[in-house]
């Protein structure tokens, strides 16, 4: 069992290592992510962020990073659709099933391929974060904290992905796929605050996974837009639903790509 263990961990991280080598190769996608981080914060930093309003008060570059961040964690998932189908269709997928390797090498050498490029990512917004003023006022331990929550909800949100690269036809219908999730990665807290939105909007901004993830940060950053007392459940639960979100996402999606890779026959 522990060879098993051993050898379908060498299988991951050969898979994950030719991803790697990949965009080491090819550092495109490395400036995307810079130019999209940079235009993402000007745009709604500076041009929309004159007009907007911090309840409680505050700058509102610092109520809006901790929400980029988690943006920018749940954009990464058209990127694992992307290359999953991409794979699926040159047949790549196909010859890593026909090597003698472990059987959940390949799903998982994706998953480990894409948490390190999540972690490059994170290191780019935040650099662009701090270049234009933005800074956390908590400790270090909290600001780690913080770290770990965005992490892991791109950890779920992964699983999704390669989900729904598995299911898409061709690499043509992940964009089509994509434009459904988009809406929802940006139904959140991460520019306006719900209270600020239409009610039903800002019910269903409020209990979007991935404002309780913006919410927790923001506290534990000590970023503004975080009710002192008396918010809402979900608010003043943020921190625990930061945790109980992506693994819920985690236990429904993981098995489910894990039975579509295996019943895959393209």
């Amino acid at each position: 069992m522990t060879v098993a263990l051993r050898w379908a961990a060498l299988d991951s991280w050969n898979i994950a290592r030719r991803d790697v080598l990949r965009w080491v190769a090819n550092p495109t996608r490395v400036l995307a992510e810079l130019g999209f981080s940079a235009c993402f914060v000007l745009l709604f930093g500076y041009v929309f962020g004159s007009g907007m309003t911090v309840p409680g008060g505050g700058d509102y570059l610092e109520f809006l990073m901790p929400g980029l961040f988690a943006q920018f964690t749940a954009f990464g998932v058209g990127a694992t659709m992307q290359e999953i189908a991409s794979d699926a269709e040159r047949g790549i997928t196909d010859r890593f099933r026909s090597l003698p390797i472990s059987p959940v090498a390949v799903v998982a050498g994706r998953a480990m391929a894409d948490m390190l490029n999540s972690i490059a990512g994170l290191a780019i917004t935040i650099g662009v974060g701090l270049a234009v003023g933005w800074s956390w006022h908590g400790g270090t331990a909290d600001a780690l904290a913080a770290l770990g929550l965005l992490l892991l909800l791109r950890f779920a949100f992964l699983w999704i992905g390669i989900l729904l690269g598995l299911i898409a036809p061709s690499a043509d219908a992940v964009n089509a796929l994509w434009m459904l999730l988009f809406p929802i990665t940006m139904l959140t807290s991460a520019f306006v605050a719900p209270e600020l939105m239409p009610g039903w909007l800002g019910f269903l901004a409020e209990w979007n996974p991935l404002s309780s993830t913006i919410t927790a940060t923001r506290e534990l950053f000590d970023n503004p837009g975080v009710p002192a007392e008396g918010g809402s459940w979900v608010v003043d639960h943020a921190l625990a639903l930061a945790v109980v979100w992506p693994v819920v996402l985690v236990a429904v999606f993981l098995p489910l790509a894990v039975w579509r890779f295996q019943r895959l026959s393209r």
